[in-house]
């Protein structure tokens, strides 16, 4: 489904500031139907390597592709659903807007469209609202109408960026029961979150990024049991004070 072979990016310097590689030889495969949950500091490469599989920007060095096609073919669009870290909508428009202009996109016929768009608005809280400008959504409701432009399509991959970022306790849960419920359909998911606890709850493996480099990469079980913890963020905090007290040592 997913894979990345030896695969490097570094951004362009600025001047007089030294830049380190966003990405390093980075090497992972995810199969069909698994939810990979990529974990990371600020600046790990989290959402560089989101930003590779949407062929957004290209890398320096390696492969990477997405059902067996490189990531940047445009035959396998159709198959992916993607929810960026922050919405970004026309003011003016609601969400029936935004439903005609992604299906427009997909190639989804008006009795696709409308049956879909309703089935997703219902499932996600937002029919009452579907004539609301998107402006005076919530920041709950605006994550909801994302997913309900991810899904749109039925995609068989979804990739989301921070998908419960900013959320109050009652929209996370709703988004972590909206993936869970994902899963159960055997969609494969991709997503990166700063809430480890969340990712604890979701995931089938885990992918654990420093400085651009793997530090671990397979099942959450595997990962707590190696660092001795019980839980993936005492795990996380485990495994990078040992990695930071290595990269002290050899300076």
């Amino acid at each position: 489904m997913i894979a990345f072979e030896n695969v490097s990016k570094q951004y362009n310097k600025e001047l007089f500031q030294k830049v380190a590689p966003a990405l390093v030889g980075l090497s992972f495969s995810l199969s069909y139907g698994k939810t990979l949950g990529l974990i990371g500091a600020n600046g790990a490469g989290k959402s560089t390597s989101i930003r590779l599989l949407m062929d957004f920007i290209r890398p320096d060095s390696g492969q990477i592709t997405l059902f067996g096609r490189p990531a940047g073919d445009l035959a396998s669009r159709h198959l992916i659903g993607y929810l960026p870290e922050t919405a970004s909508f026309p003011a003016n428009l609601n969400i029936l807007d935004m439903i005609r202009f992604t299906a427009a996109t997909c190639g989804m016929s008006a009795k696709d469209r409308k049956e879909r768009g309703e089935t997703l608005l219902r499932d996600l809280n937002l029919w009452e609202a579907r004539k609301k400008p998107l402006r005076n959504y919530s920041k709950g409701m605006q994550q909801r109408a994302n997913f309900v432009l991810a899904l749109l399509n039925d995609p068989r991959l979804l990739i989301l960026d921070e998908p419960m970022s900013g959320l109050d306790p009652l929209g996370r849960n709703q988004i972590i029961t909206l993936i869970q419920n994902l899963k159960g359909q055997g969609k494969t998911i991709l997503f990166c979150s700063h809430i480890l606890s969340d990712v604890d709850r979701l995931v089938d493996e885990l992918l654990v990024l420093h400085q651009g480099r793997c530090l671990f990469h397979g099942a959450p079980e595997t990962f707590l049991q190696a660092e001795g913890q019980e839980n993936v963020e005492a795990a996380y905090l485990s495994l990078i004070a040992k990695e930071s007290a290595k990269e002290h040592h050899a300076v």
